[in-house]
């Protein structure tokens, strides 16, 4: 699987379920909408006050999967941060452009934006004529 074609299969999807992990070590888990740059990072918004928002300033350690009503799925395991000036306005443009509706939610107060760099990437598909599981290294994707 490429780059391009990882990336394809994941604008595909509009939502995936995070996880991330409390102060205490319990694990939390939420559905985002996210929104995919070419470089395959994923974008989502959320407030400050929610548990994933206050998780990932903590330990900044994500795992989301994406995909599973088709029988495909991507595992995706990253690192999650919060970009300001520049780099921030080229993800909102992008995460706008997947979520018309996200210009709106800039007057919510605490409104923050979280981009995950992949670190470790699975791809199954489960479908009867095209089974496979790849594991992708997002260093060397192509």
């Amino acid at each position: 699987m490429t780059r391009a074609e990882l990336v394809a299969f994941l604008r595909r999807h509009r939502h995936a379920v995070q996880a991330s992990v409390a102060a205490d070590g319990a694990p939390q888990a939420a559905v985002v909408g996210i929104a995919v740059t070419d470089d395959a990072e994923l974008v989502f918004d959320t407030l400050d006050v929610t548990r994933k928002c206050v998780n990932l300033r903590r330990d900044p350690r994500i795992a989301l999967v994406i995909g599973g009503d088709d029988d495909q799925t991507v595992q995706y395991e990253g690192v999650a941060d919060e970009p300001a000036g520049d780099e921030l306005a080229r993800l909102q443009a992008i995460y706008f452009a997947a979520f018309p509706d996200g210009p709106e939610r800039l007057a919510w107060p605490g409104i923050t934006y979280l981009r995950v760099r992949p670190t470790w990437i699975r791809y199954s598909d489960f479908r009867p004529a095209s089974a496979r599981i790849v594991e992708l290294d997002p260093a060397t994707l192509a």
